[in-house]
């Protein structure tokens, strides 16, 4: 067995006492929470806050899925009743014609399809208003994708004179199919 007995051996020692010291300055230093301290990150108070939109429920992330049907670009839907295609104007009576007449406008809202509308356009009785027409016009008419129609209503009267009567024009029936 070798002793040693100069400085060397002492240096060695020495150096394992300074580490050693040195490791247990930093875990009493770490655990402490003196040494290595976390930096501090400062939150504007004008940062928004989270929040959630479109029905997401944080309790529930599973977000629930409905199909929505959507018809494809060369086929438009339409509602077959197309009075909202149609508007009318100039609600008149002429008693030396003993005509009535009332304007109809007709305009297709599709750009691809054309329709023909099955027209009713009825003279109502207007005081009192007890639901009696005085007259009925009926026609078909088709129009183009994206044009107007208009034409002219017409009733004649039968009777040789009318005398003093109040009466309104009404659409009362504006059929729509395709073509």
């Amino acid at each position: 067995m070798r002793r040693g007995t100069g400085t060397r051996g002492g240096a060695r020692t020495g150096i394992r006492a300074a580490v050693a010291a040195g490791l247990a300055l930093v875990t009493v230093a770490t655990v402490s929470g003196c040494a290595f301290g976390r930096p501090r990150v400062a939150i504007p108070s004008s940062f928004p806050s989270p929040t959630f939109s479109s029905g997401y429920d944080p309790s529930d992330p599973t977000p629930s899925y409905e199909p929505t049907f959507s018809p494809s670009p060369t086929q438009e839907t339409y509602d077959p009743d197309g009075r909202s295609d149609v508007s009318g104007s100039g609600c008149d009576f002429s008693d030396s014609l003993r005509q009535f007449t009332y304007t109809v406008s007709i305009t297709n809202p599709s750009m691809n399809d054309s329709f023909s509308y099955d027209m009713a356009v009825n003279w109502m009785k207007a005081k009192p208003a007890d639901g009696k027409a005085y007259g009925l016009h009926e026609r078909s008419i088709t129009v183009s994708p994206g044009d107007t129609e208009t034409y002219t209503a017409k009733y004649t009267v039968n009777q040789s004179s009318i005398g003093r009567f109040w009466f309104t024009c009404e659409i009362t029936r504006a059929h729509k199919s395709r073509m």
